[in-house]
């Protein structure tokens, strides 16, 4: 971080013209939207907002005072009005009456917990967005704009031993401190208490944890927050270490290329020793400066091992990281790897003897007993989660939490949240309510499929269908412009981020475009490393690439023309199975590998000997490979008839030539579309179903081999072909 606070990037300024043409409702968006818009302010989904206004009750027509606040499981960055809860202001005070009737009330209570829903009850106009359980905070505070906040800054000051003398040297008197309490209905009565006791105080600060603040105007209330997280970032930046930040450096970084070399090597193992029954784990690498000036400093075991202060950042980033006690300089891979066995035994047992200090009765039973981010001193972090996106949230928590560790221990000294409170948070009842409430999995969700021969046809349809099922998926193809637009096809359907090869490890989304020439054994292992560095790992690989080359018009091919068809349609997928078989084995969980072949391995005709002779190998290439990889992968084909539509083998140019050979009728006047119908349909009528067959077609049998719904079936090669007699088995 920048010594020099005046240097740093602004925050985000509140724009007057704006804010005037909005609705009292529309500005609390746009002021949540601005706080949100700023990691500095506050992590992803974490922190809320809300403001008391004047409203028209649907039954009397009376105006009443609503609270509209955040609501549960909202992201402050890209809420909408349909993000905020709207509850009777009124109802929500009384149910104080209500809780104090409560024998069990009190912190951490049956009771806390039971108050939850009793916000129902104070629903304005029936709105169905659940009232988070931080909406005590705001409805208690005698005041109508109220911004609870998690910058990292701040939570520095709160997670400091001497915290309490630190609100007042830093905020000035503006902030009072609270001591460390469970968020929940018990903290808004002790900050409406707060307010009643000093009624000048414009906020307070709550132990390792975060800022909350309030005003009577929403500009005001929003000039506040940012002030006050300003105050915080000069304090830090006038005492910072400097080279001496976290104790100084003790491990050099590895130079890029050799940390990739190691990570590609070391992720695969990892991902598969943190699969906890059977689900599967993405991750996202964090190689950055900042990243890499934590996990090879002096101070990194000692930090680590304390943990996260946050609540925010500890449901993700669990009790602590799994840090490894490694030197690039003095040990090589294979220790890594030694110490990542040891490290990770060492965390499970560990994490199995937390859960067993502080379980209580009615605690949830043990979740996944393995870290969540792995630290590896001259490479970085990383970060795990089910999905791409989660992976990055969780390595953006743990971002926060290094920046608060750095910002206390540059002014006095880090302190984490006490064990059991952490863990009342982690299997907080409430948080497994909010858990199961999720939607089911999608049926391919936790899976990475890298997709060869993705840019065009057959390919770039398995891609889509199987993103479609949840896939992290990554489009790689000779032609990265292709892979790329199929990629940018993918996130038009899904909405999902797109990474692309030199971007830069951790920029990479849900869906990555890479390059890679399948005759060429280099090509591969680049591609499938940049996979794995992507997303820890790979799970299925799916071959379409393929090539036809006819011959010249005397029925003769060139001996450079056979050796290209046989390179790219048999030994290509070999090469990509040898590859991807030395990740499939460091992960040592079960795998797919799926190519396509043809029907015209089994129909011998004029005119395509080497096309066909190579599918005719390549489809015993798929037994003999279903024998090399057992038991761990399963191997499979798809064999299509001849797919027309949207295929890179049929130019404008072979679709004339095909017409033109079976006497098919014409114009060359027409489109290259309307000329591929024609031959489409012409080869359809050769079939029992008289359907052209289609790359979707093929992308659903794709589909079907890549998901459990097979999963007992390997060396098997699937006719998509509409009926074709000639290719029947004999």
């Amino acid at each position: 971080m920048n010594q020099n606070p005046k240097s740093q990037r602004p925050y985000p300024k509140w724009d007057d013209a704006h804010a005037s043409k909005l609705s009292p409702i529309e500005r609390l968006v746009y002021r949540s939207n601005l706080l949100g818009s700023d990691q500095r302010v506050t992590n992803t989904g974490g922190g809320n907002t809300s403001a008391k206004l004047s409203e028209k009750d649907p039954i009397s027509n009376e105006e009443v005072e609503v609270l509209w606040v955040k609501g549960s499981g909202g992201d402050l960055r890209t809420s909408k009005q349909d993000g905020f809860a709207s509850l009777y202001q009124k109802r929500v005070m009384s149910l104080q009456d209500v809780y104090a009737r409560f024998p069990s009330r009190g912190v951490k209570s049956e009771a806390e917990d039971k108050m939850v829903d009793m916000y129902k009850h104070s629903t304005f106009n029936l709105n169905p967005r659940a009232a988070s359980i931080d909406t005590p905070l705001h409805s208690f505070v005698p005041q109508k704009h109220v911004d609870h906040m998690h910058p990292n800054s701040v939570i520095a000051v709160a997670a400091c031993r001497d915290r309490e003398k630190l609100t007042e040297t830093v905020f000035g008197g503006e902030l009072t401190y609270m001591n460390w309490l469970r968020p929940g209905f018990e903290l808004g009565l002790e900050l409406q208490e707060i307010c009643k006791k000093s009624p000048r105080s414009k906020g307070a600060i709550m132990g390792q944890h975060g800022v909350i603040n309030w005003a009577p105007d929403d500009k005001a209330c929003y000039e506040l927050t940012i002030s006050l997280i300003e105050k915080a970032d000069a304090y830090i930046a006038q005492c910072d270490k400097g080279e001496k930040t976290f104790g100084g450096q003790k491990i050099a970084s590895l130079p890029e290329a050799d940390r990739e070399r190691v990570l590609a090597e070391v992720l695969p193992f990892i991902r598969g020793q943190i699969t906890f029954q059977a689900e599967r784990l993405i991750g996202t690498v964090q190689s950055d400066e900042a990243m890499l000036r934590f996990v090879n400093s002096a101070d990194a075991p000692r930090l680590a091992a304390l943990g996260t202060s946050c609540p925010d950042h500890f449901l993700r980033t669990k009790i602590k990281p799994l840090y490894l006690d490694w030197d690039p300089a003095k040990e090589d891979v294979a220790a890594l790897k030694l110490k990542l066995t040891d490290g990770l035994a060492a965390y499970r047992e560990g994490y199995k003897a937390y859960y067993e200090r502080c379980k209580r009765a009615d605690s949830p039973a043990m979740r996944n007993p393995n870290p969540s981010v792995v630290l590896i001193p001259g490479c970085g972090m990383i970060a795990w989660g089910k999905t791409k996106s989660e992976s990055r949230v969780t390595a953006e928590f743990y971002n926060c939490a290094v920046e608060v560790m750095r910002g206390a221990e540059a002014i006095s000294e880090y302190v984490a949240l006490p064990e059991q409170e952490a863990f009342d948070i982690e299997y907080w009842a409430l948080e497994e309510a909010k858990l199961r409430r999720m939607p089911a999995e999608a049926e391919l969700s936790r899976q990475v499929i890298a997709v060869i021969g993705a840019g065009n046809g057959i390919g770039k349809q398995v891609a889509i269908r199987l993103m479609k099922e949840g896939a992290t998926v990554a489009c790689i193809d000779r032609d990265l412009a292709a892979a790329k637009m199929a990629a940018a096809e993918l996130e038009r359907a899904y909405g999902v981020g797109i990474g692309v090869a030199g971007t830069g490890i951790s920029g990479a989304g849900p869906v990555v475009a890479l390059a890679a020439d399948i005759t060429q054994r280099e090509s591969i292992r680049a591609a499938l490393a940049q996979v794995v560095l992507a997303y820890g790992g790979i799970d299925t690989v799916v071959v379409t690439a393929g090539i036809f080359v006819p011959p010249d018009k005397t029925g003769h091919i060139e001996d450079e023309k056979w050796a290209l068809t046989y390179g790219i349609n048999v030994t290509g997928p070999y090469l990509v199975a040898d590859e991807a078989s030395a990740i499939w084995k460091a992960q040592g969980t079960p795998g797919n590998f799926v190519i396509t072949t043809s029907v015209n391995a089994a129909v011998a005709k004029k005119g395509s000997v080497a096309y066909d002779t190579s599918k005719a190998a390549a489809n015993h290439l798929v037994r003999e490979l279903a024998v090399e990889l057992a038991p761990l992968v399963r191997v499979n084909a798809v064999a299509p008839a001849t797919v027309v539509k949207g295929s890179t083998m049929f130019p404008r140019d072979r679709v004339l030539s095909s017409l033109a050979k079976y006497s098919i009728a014409h114009s060359e006047a027409e489109t290259t579309e309307s000329l591929r119908d024609k031959l489409a349909q012409f080869y359809a009528d050769r079939t029992l179903l008289k359907q052209p067959i289609t790359p979707e077609d093929q992308a659903e049998a794709v589909f079907l081999l890549v998901s459990n719904r097979l999963r007992r079936t390997t060396g098997q090669v699937i006719n998509v072909d509409g009926g074709l007699v000639d290719a029947f088995l004999r």
